[in-house]
This record gives structure tokens, sequence and C-alpha cells, in this order.
């Protein structure tokens, strides 16, 4: 993809959920009264995990100072850290120092040439930062105090998301050192009022002011004179009622003291939020003589507050609960409950044809118009197109489907001078446990049913495989920790040559080493799929499978697959380690799955039909499981076929197997393309392939996967 089309790549559904789950994950912690370098450390982990071989890094400006240093950067080593100490924000600072200086977002390109980063070009050396993007971390002036930054190990452009994403990071850091800030004041209140540095409002034993001091003028906005022998409960803003003040009189004069927090009104009726400390103050006869009221504004804390547990807790675009409250209440209640989660049919199609900001303002319609039939407390948004509905105890959920269908039919949803119908597809589970995953469930059974249906979950026949969940959370584990430890690696299988009977080619398999167990893709490959991760052992397989075979001289294959071109990096990827490792490209041979050849994306075709032009060969693995689309074969000039494992391995005995791997191998010959046959384990299978004029052979028979490349 372009430097031009990656930056007008819009944002997806699916992206926007990510920022949205983030701010969520984040601001919880937040709420959880997580340590300031959690959370951030927390915020820059989040963000890395969507953009492969970058770094975030959070750095401030010092107030006496002016320059600029690391706040926080978990995958930054601590050389790193030194090397970004005390930089002097300036035009050419690099990006941060830019994004401060001109308190304006800097997305640069290439660190080794770029002229904003003239002052510190050797610490883009010394870390092997590529690229940079930084965006400004304003105060509540609006003014830059530090950048929020992803730095890559690579030449990149961000695209919209990423944008969007290092916005909504520099926007959190912002909340959470105001936060931070406010705590800290609080934490000084018993000092500030040892001092009198707050509000003092001093009353006579009859509970008349007789004194207050200059804070007290500027928090309420009451003059001296204002007040002088008024009774406090002139200030009183009808919140707190008759019991309130009977609790604190009666803790008074048994304690001699009260604290808490109290909320009172200014000279123009606003509220204000205050931590008050009332002491009684007596003579030496032990008469009262005075009570002295010490106070802290807490509005602005409380606010912050607030403002993090609606950002936490609820959908900023309908202003419902969200998937986080959802949870928490699911969670907080032991009663049966029923829940009912409403998929908006065709969103996709309306975000296309209308785009995201129309398609906001239909799901903010679609909200109103479900809180108007039940009410805001039982409606909820979970993700970009799907709601919930929560009832107590048990309900009629086909009665409920029915109502919604009815309601919706006969209400218009209008946004400008757009009207249309809103459906849904409907999942439903009852009960209190796992009621969430049950319904999703059951939300997926639906969807495969069709457009405007539903499914009720029933928990006596349609449990979890717990084997399969278990099986999965520990595969999940293993791949993790391989990765993170070193474990995968590389094994080599040789090809033969059936004319020469020679081995010239091997296939590089990934395996992982274990307390000397070498474990089989077969245990993770699965996972690794499902949880992201196969570009990454795609990366390990290139780099440690090139550096083994720039001691050899064979050709060898690597597995590729659609994850790797959907994240757009081998191209690049190959060519760096090419260079590195000093290995030709005509010597690599990159194995596709055959589904990827016969419906890929225009980009992976056009990603495939450059690393053949660059030198690299083309195989097609698993050849005649799937789609076998005989044409695309040609179109991508493939050089090898591999017939799939299944059809081989039993050739010498199954009719079937037999033939479609001799129609396969006639297709071969006759197109000019080598043929492998896999699986290859005894001697009569080879009989059976060099009859039928197979070119390559690979199985147990002639080599078992070694960490080298040995010929035997």
């Amino acid at each position: 993809m372009n430097e031009s089309m990656s930056k007008s790549v819009p944002i997806t559904p699916q992206q926007y959920d990510f920022i949205a789950d983030m701010q969520q994950q984040i601001l919880k912690e937040l709420v959880s009264e997580q340590s300031v370098d959690i959370v951030l450390a927390a915020l820059c982990s989040l963000a890395e995990s969507v953009l492969d071989n970058a770094v975030a890094s959070i750095m401030m400006v010092d107030e006496n100072t002016g320059l600029m240093s690391v706040l926080s950067a978990p995958s930054i080593l601590i050389e790193g850290h030194q090397a970004l100490a005390n930089l002097q924000p300036g035009p050419g600072g690099g990006s941060c120092g830019n994004a401060v200086f001109y308190n304006k977002a800097q997305f640069v390109q290439n660190t080794f040439e770029d002229k904003r980063w003239t002052d510190i070009r050797h610490i883009a050396h010394d870390l092997n930062l590529f690229s940079c993007w930084s965006t400004p971390i304003r105060d509540e002036n609006k003014q830059a105090i530090g950048s929020f930054a992803l730095s890559s190990f690579e030449h990149r452009t961000p695209a919209l998301f990423h944008k969007k994403l290092l916005e909504t990071c520099s926007a959190i850091v912002s909340i959470v050192l105001t936060r931070q800030q406010k705590e800290k004041r609080l934490n000084l209140l018993s000092t500030a009022i040892d001092s009198a540095s707050e509000g003092v409002v001093v009353t006579d034993s009859d509970n008349n002011i007789v004194e207050v001091n200059s804070a007290f003028e500027r928090i309420y906005g009451f003059c001296e004179k204002d007040v002088l022998g008024q009774n406090p409960k002139v200030l009183s803003s009808g919140l707190q009622d008759k019991g309130f003040y009977q609790q604190l009189w009666q803790e008074l004069l048994e304690k001699g003291k009260w604290q808490g927090e109290i909320t009172n009104s200014d000279s123009n009726g606003k509220f204000i939020t205050h931590w008050m400390s009332i002491t009684v103050i007596k003579d030496s006869k032990g008469e009262v003589q005075n009570y002295l009221s010490i106070f802290s504004d807490l509005t602005d804390l409380r606010s912050a507050q607030k403002q993090i547990v609606d950002m936490a807790f609820y959908d900023t675009t309908t202003h419902l609960h969200n998937k986080t409250y959802l949870e928490q209440q699911i969670a907080n209640n032991e009663k049966n409950q029923t829940l009912l989660l409403l998929n908006v049919n065709n969103f996709g199609y309306l975000n296309t044809a209308y785009g995201f900001d129309v398609g906001d303002k239909i799901l903010k319609k679609t909200a109103d118009t479900l809180v108007n039939l039940y009410s805001k407390e039982k409606v909820f948004r979970l993700n970009s197109d799907e709601f919930a509905l929560i009832f107590d105890e048990y309900t009629d959920i086909v009665l409920q489907v029915k109502n919604i269908q009815l309601y919706f039919y006969d209400t218009l949803i209008e946004v400008g001078d757009i009207s249309l119908h809103i459906a849904f597809t409907y999942g439903a589970a009852c009960g209190n446990t796992n009621l969430l995953r049950n319904c999703s469930l059951a939300l997926k059974k639906a969807k495969r049913l069709g457009k405007n249906r539903y499914h009720i979950f029933d928990t006596k026949h349609e449990k979890p495989n717990n084997s399969v969940i278990n099986n999965f959370i520990t595969s999940n584990k293993l791949i993790h920790n391989a990765l993170k430890q070193d474990q995968v690696i590389p094994y080599f299988q040789g090809i033969h040559h059936n004319n020469n009977k020679k081995i010239q080619k091997f296939e590089v398999l990934a395996r992982i080493i274990k307390n000397d167990e070498v474990i089989s893709p077969i245990h993770f490959l699965e996972a690794a799929k499902l949880s992201g991760l196969l570009p990454e052992i795609t990366r390990v397989m290139i780099d440690k499978s090139f550096k083994i075979m720039a001691n050899y001289e064979y050709s060898f294959s690597l597995n590729i697959t659609e994850e790797d071109l959907s994240q757009n990096y081998l191209i690049e990827y190959l060519t760096v380690k090419s260079l590195q490792y000093e290995i030709a490209p005509q010597r690599v041979i990159l194995e596709i799955l055959e589904g990827i050849s016969a419906t890929g994306k225009k980009n992976h075709i056009n990603q495939l039909n450059q690393l053949k032009a660059d030198g690299y060969a083309l195989a097609i693995d698993d050849f005649g499981t799937e789609y076998s689309n005989f044409e695309r074969v040609l179109d991508l000039d493939i050089d090898f076929l591999k017939i799939d494992a299944k059809y081989i391995k039993d050739i010498d005995e199954n009719k079937k197997s037999y033939e479609i791997s001799k129609a396969i191998a006639f297709f071969a010959r006759n197109a000019g393309i080598p043929c492998v046959a896999e699986f290859v384990h005894s001697a009569s299978v080879q009989t059976v392939i060099e009859e039928l004029g197979i070119d390559y052979s690979q199985g147990y028979y002639f080599s078992e996967p070694a960490p080298l490349p040995l010929v035997t």
C-alpha cells in the first residue's frame, strides 16, 4: 500500500472498537486507583499492540529546565531512556521535540533523513528508530507539556487509525496527569489546613461568622462584609437534608471535630463541593468559644473523577452504558436475568454508503428508539453495531423480539434527509452464570441462520466445550511464552528429486523447543492464528532460517499465510533479511495456501507478483484441498505445486486419492510446473509417485525434520 493510500484508508469499526476498548481499559484502571506509572505503562503497551515493530513512549517537559525526558516507555531499555533524557524542544529536536515546540502532531517517516531530526540524528541510529510519530500532550490551557509517540523499527507513514490512536492516547495521558495533580492536592489537604492556605471560616459560639480569609472570598465570591455576622447556612446548597446537619453537629459536639464532604453554593448559586474539617475551639474553662472550619475545593477533582467514570462506563456515541458496565452489573447480580443481544443488520453497508459520521447518528437514533421502547437502565451499547437489553428474572424472549420488530417496523430512523428502517438479528440467554458469553454464542448461531432471526441459548445442549477452551488457553500461553523466550526455531525437511535421486531443497517448519521437548505446530499454530501471532512466527522463521542457510547452498521454502499478506510487510522484510544474510531471492520458495491464490485479495496478489518479480519462487501448498482455481495458478506464474498430503498418504491403496493426484500431476506437467508430493512415508507410496511422474517427494521416507538441513 503506497503512502497516499495509507493516509486515506478509513478507520474501520473494529479499529474504533479497539480505541474505545483501550479507553475503557485504561480509565477502568484509573477508577480502581492503580498507580499512574502502571496506568501509563499499560497505555503504552496497548498502543504498541496494534503496530508491530514499534515502541510507545511518553515524554514530559520539565517546568524548571524546559527540557524533555521520558516519563513512561516500558518497551525501551534503560539505555534508551538515558539517551532521550534532557532533550531540547525545537525544529531539530526530533518528532517529540517538534510536537512540543510547535504544539502540533509530527509524523516523521524517515528519521535518518528528515530535517526535524537534525539535532538528535545519532539517537535514531543508536536506537534503530526508522520512523517516529508524535502528538503533543496538552494541559488545561491547551499548551504542550509533553508528547505521546510511536517509534518504529521500519519506515512507515501513519494511517488515519494511527493518528486517531495517538490523539486519543495523548488525551488520556492529559486526563491521567490532571487527576494525579488533583489527588496530590487532596493528599496535602491536612498541611493546607494547618497553614490556613485553603478556605477558612471562623464562627463564634453561636455559630455566626466572625472571620473569613481571602481564599474564602475567592471561592465563594462573597466579600468579608457580606458574610460577617451571618450563619454559615447562608452558603447551604439545599442538597444536604436536615438529618445530615443533625449528624454533623452530634459528632462535632461529641468528638470536638467533624470532617467530610459537603456541597455549598457560591454567590451566583453555583454548587461547590468541599472537603471540610470543622474543629471546636474551647477556652480555658472548656467552654465553646469558636468553631474553625477549613475547607478545600473538590469541585474540579470530582468533575475529573466523574469524567473518568463516564468514559469508563458510558458509550460516547449513544451515551448508553457500555459493555464494561454491563459486565459489572451481571457480575454483581446473583439472581437469574435475561439478556438479549441485538445486532444491527447490514450496518457495515450503512457506514460504507453514508460514512461514519452518519453511521454514528444512525446508532444514536437507534439507541434513542430502544430507550423509548424500554428504559435507559435496560439498554446498553456493546460495540460498533451491537446493543443489549437486560431484564430481571426470566422474560418471554419471543414476545420481546416481536415487540422490537413491530416497533422498529413502525418507526423510521431519520438522519438529515436519510430515512430508513432498522432491523436486528438477536441472541438471548437466561440464568446467572456466563450470561454474556452464552448470549454471544446464541447471537453467532442466529447470524448463521440469516438476517432478522433469533436464537435462545439452550443451557442443556449448548454448553461450551471446556476441553477445547482449555486447550486454546494452554496453546495460546505456550506460543506467547515461546516467542518471548525465543523458543520458536526452524526445522528443515529435505525434498527429494525423483529424477537425480538427491535432496536439493528443504522446507522450513516451525517448532517450539521447551525443556528439551520438540513441540509440533499442530499444538500451537491454530492458537497463533486466532491470537494474530502468525506474522510474528513468520518473521522468526525468515530471520532464523536465512541465518542458518547462509552457511549452505540449498534452496529452501517458507510458509506464508494470508495474515502475513494482510500486514503488507513481506516485501520489505524479505529484502532486508536477504541483504543481511546474503541470501539470493532465487534460493527462496514462498509456499502459500491454495485458498490465497484462488480467492486472494487484489493487494495480496499484487504482493505475490512483486515478490515473484524480485526473484522469489512461488509454490502452492496443499493443492487440491480447497478451491483448485487452475486459472489463478497460471496467472500467478506459480513455480511449484505441492499436492495435499491427504491424497498422498494412502495413494497406494485409495483409488480416489490416486485419481486426484494423477489429475493434478497431469495438469502440472502440461503447464510446465514442477510437482511435489507431500507425506511420502513408505516405499509403496514412493513407487506410485514415480509412476505418476511427480518431480519431487517430501516425507519421512526420505527426510525427517531436523534443526539443520542434513542430507543422508
